[in-house]
């Protein structure tokens, strides 16, 4: 193995609240919505593309005003997080430590730009990544950006640690083992390799 790779939400912290508070107030400043977004609304929605989301959310507008609402939500969320961090799950920051003096360490989401790097600089994880990369720059399904941040870095066989059905499919096409943090938003039944917390990692790899 040559490298690990980190989902972020719902593997290395858990944002949906402030990410809430951010939002709510992006679309009453911004739009005449009658919509409100809860922790369990954005729970279901992280690890999804911004399209998605944002087709989730609000359907019955034009693919425009869907696109500049969401990305109002998206600078509010990155501006607010700088004060207003989401709370990394127990021995993320110990655990990642350990595994970057033996692994190069990477994260891969389907997030917009600005919020992996919102992440580092909130919660001092920033000298353990060694390299990112998200969907906002990719605009790709999370597969292939996957594979773009592996090709840039010469990784020929890193393992991808994330906490959804998504991110084992995207595991799956872009033939990288997955595993599942089940701690997280989601369900992965067929996983072969789940932790319950993110400091086991270390029993798998160190």
């Amino acid at each position: 193995m040559d490298g690990i790779i980190f989902d972020v939400d719902g593997t290395l912290w858990d944002s949906t609240g402030p990410v809430a508070d951010a939002w709510n107030l992006a679309i009453r400043e911004n739009s005449s919505l009658d919509v409100t977004i809860d922790s369990t609304i954005l729970s279901g929605l992280f690890g999804k593309t911004m399209t998605e989301i944002a087709n989730a959310l609000f359907p019955d507008l034009p693919e425009a005003e869907r696109e500049r609402i969401l990305n109002a939500c998206y600078d509010y969320e990155n501006r607010y997080l700088e004060d207003h961090p989401g709370l990394l799950y127990e021995g993320v920051k110990e655990t990642i430590g350990r595994l970057a003096a033996k692994y190069p360490l990477f994260i891969v989401s389907n997030c917009q730009c600005g919020y992996i790097e919102a992440l580092l600089k909130s919660a001092d994880l920033g000298p353990y990544i060694k390299d990112h990369l998200c969907f906002g720059e990719t605009l790709e399904p999370k597969s292939r950006t996957i594979r773009i941040l592996m090709e840039r870095n010469g990784l020929e066989s890193a393992v991808y640690i994330g906490d959804t059905q998504g991110d084992a499919d995207a595991c799956r096409e872009a033939e990288v083992p997955f595993v599942f943090a089940e701690y997280g938003f989601g369900d992965v039944p067929d996983a072969e390799v789940r932790i319950k917390t993110f400091s086991e990692l270390e029993q798998h790899f160190l």
